[in-house]
């Protein structure tokens, strides 16, 4: 079940921890579509959602689920604790790094950091 909530004005899609696995594009169109029926301009996944090749950055999956936000103007924030996957992983590291620095997709550890980046 998905609950959309307003947070400093801004309309944000929260997915509940329970649900399928999200591991391909199809997965993320089904989000997307809901989102947009729903107004969301963000859409928050608790990363226990993914599948674990989301987490491989050689799959290329976070890669094409990523870039179909892109593509459909909709941020992305996976939610919750990845430091087993970003310790096991530079590449990932960097890449949520980097991730983090723009506007579009945000790896957060909780809703109270979601609160303070949507206030900027």
């Amino acid at each position: 079940m998905s609950d959309l909530q307003t947070i400093h004005d801004v309309p944000v899609l929260m997915c509940a921890p329970e649900g399928e696995l999200i591991g391909c594009e199809r997965d993320a169109l089904d989000l997307i579509g809901n989102a947009g029926y729903q107004g969301a301009q963000w859409v928050v996944v608790p990363a226990g959602r993914f599948d674990e090749a989301f987490f491989r950055l050689s799959t290329r999956v976070a890669g094409d689920i990523i870039q179909k936000f892109v593509q459909y103007g909709l941020g992305l924030v996976v939610l919750g604790d990845i430091s087993r996957h970003t310790e096991a992983s530079s590449a990932l590291r960097d890449f949520v790094r980097e991730c983090d620095r723009g506007r579009q997709t945000w790896f957060l550890r909780d809703v109270e950091e979601l609160r303070e980046r949507l206030k900027s």
